[in-house]
């Protein structure tokens, strides 16, 4: 569970990658945030519950809504 103040976005949301890296990795090419989630450098994703998220270059998902 997040510590921080403000607490890190979580995994289910769609800022998630906002969250606080607590393990960093770049030789192996992945980061863990504080939400549980690891982040690779082609910005896939694998969330806490084992779901993936493909590779996502470009603008933010959620800044093209706004």
């Amino acid at each position: 569970m997040c510590q921080h103040q403000p607490t890190c976005p979580s995994a289910e949301a769609t800022d998630r990658d906002a969250a606080r890296v607590l393990a960093c990795f770049p030789e192996q090419g992945w980061s863990l945030l504080c939400n549980g989630v690891i982040v690779f450098e082609d910005t896939g994703e694998l969330l806490p519950d084992g779901s993936s998220i493909a590779p996502h270059r470009g603008p933010a998902r959620h800044a093209l809504a706004a």
